[in-house]
């Protein structure tokens, strides 16, 4: 009986490990169709491109970001745009990757109805994946995980500071 129960509490264990460990770190933000829409190199292509299109020339960032959603949707990720939390627009604006506790920036993908959220907790940048309608799918893919994310948004600091990627001059 005592093998039986420590089995049991070894795999509880292990499950809610798991689970703690692939779920978006940021809320859904509720109402994140009212936030404000910003004006980026990105959003200036207004598309990320094709998965058949020769991405040589673009920065490294782009590349991989390109890559990675080519691994979610045949065709590409299609249409883009980034919003803003209204309460965060002048932070985002600054682009320094000082930004106060809370979600501030999500990156729509309009054709697959995907919302990569980054919110600040303790001054450090989480991640998220949501569906249009709220549901975490963090966990539907590696492409989607919060790692990805933080991997990618940590992994060009010539482009990202702090979770906010983009340039000044955008």
């Amino acid at each position: 009986m005592g093998k039986i129960k420590h089995a049991i509490l070894a795999l509880s264990v292990i499950f809610w490990v798991a689970s703690a460990n692939a779920a978006s770190e940021v809320q859904f933000p509720e109402n994140w169709q009212k936030w404000d829409s910003v004006s980026t190199t990105l959003t200036k292509i207004g598309t990320l491109p094709g998965c058949d299109a020769n991405v040589d020339t673009l920065p490294p960032i782009y590349q991989e970001t390109v890559a990675t959603y080519c691994s979610l949707r045949q065709g590409g990720p299609g249409k883009v745009a980034i919003l803003v939390n209204p309460a965060y627009k002048s932070s985002y604006a600054a682009r320094n990757g000082k930004l106060a506790d809370g979600v501030a920036m999500i990156l729509h993908l309009k054709g697959m109805k995907v919302l990569f959220v980054t919110g600040y907790k303790g001054g450090k940048a989480q991640y998220g994946a949501y569906t249009e309608n709220g549901k975490d799918i963090s966990t539907a893919s590696g492409s989607l995980s919060v790692e990805m994310c933080r991997t990618c948004h940590t992994g060009y600091t010539s482009f990202c500071i702090n979770g906010q990627c983009g340039k000044v001059s955008d």
